[in-house]
């Protein structure tokens, strides 16, 4: 059993294109998408093209919700921007998908924890707005209810991958289209990969269990960088350039 896990497009076609060439060099046709498709000042509708043609199960992240949830002029700009792009199916779309799923009975998808879109499962921030790994204790406590060998989420962009002490194993892709950003909740810190490449994760079940290989790939970050500074977001210009926030 082999499949790709991709998360945290956020409106980058040029990267979410690239991935799926390296999934399918990989020999891979199975994907699953851990969501956050759109949000952000770049090719939202583009994105939505690539994404829909793909068969793929998806969960829907906590920047989808917005985008379904919100009126347009009570959103953040990220997501005003996402959805003057879409259509009214690509919105529909959005709707239907789920916030939690399992996929061929052993692998909990969902975009970042079990119970909550928003909050970081494997990820706290200090009162300094350092970013770092939680205490096994408090992942653990986040994963009640998700009582399968594989549980994916995203949210943070951060590859990382932690085994519990039953062996459950949680993994986390990475992004494939923002390497870096920030945020002020739950209160201001910043996340950088401190590359500008696309991310994703392979899971593959061996004998010894289900083993994640982290991918990265390249593609032309730079024209994102340069599309997002015209349209005015020298934030995201600079995540997407470098992999830190300016």
């Amino acid at each position: 059993m082999r499949f790709a896990a991709i998360a945290d497009i956020h409106g980058n076609h040029l990267a979410l294109e690239a991935v799926l060439a390296d999934i399918a060099a990989q020999g891979i046709t199975d994907i699953v998408n851990l969501g956050d498709c759109f949000s952000g000042p770049l090719t939202a509708g583009r994105t939505a093209e690539l994404l829909r043609a793909q068969d793929m199960p998806t969960v829907r992240g906590n920047h989808d919700r917005y985008l379904i949830e919100q009126p347009r002029d009570a959103m953040h700009a990220s997501d005003a921007a996402a959805f003057d792009q879409l259509t009214v199916d690509d919105l529909q779309w959005l709707r239907s998908l789920p916030t939690r799923e399992v996929y061929r009975d052993e692998v909990y998808l969902c975009h970042a924890t079990p119970a909550d879109d928003s909050t970081y499962w494997l990820e706290s921030v200090s009162t300094e707005g350092d970013v770092f790994l939680k205490p096994l204790a408090e992942i653990e406590a986040l994963a009640k209810g998700a009582d399968l060998p594989l549980i994916l989420c995203g949210h943070s962009h951060l590859p990382r991958v932690v085994r519990l002490s039953d062996n459950r194993l949680i993994v986390n892709p990475g992004s494939v289209g923002c390497p870096a950003y920030d945020d002020d909740v739950p209160r201001y810190h910043k996340v950088e990969t401190g590359h500008p490449l696309a991310s994703y994760c392979i899971l593959e079940k061996g004998q010894a269990g289900w083993l994640p290989a982290f991918r990265t790939v390249a593609y032309d970050h730079m024209a994102m960088s340069r599309l997002a500074k015209e349209n005015a977001r020298l934030d995201w210009a600079g995540a997407l350039a470098t992999g830190w926030m300016p």
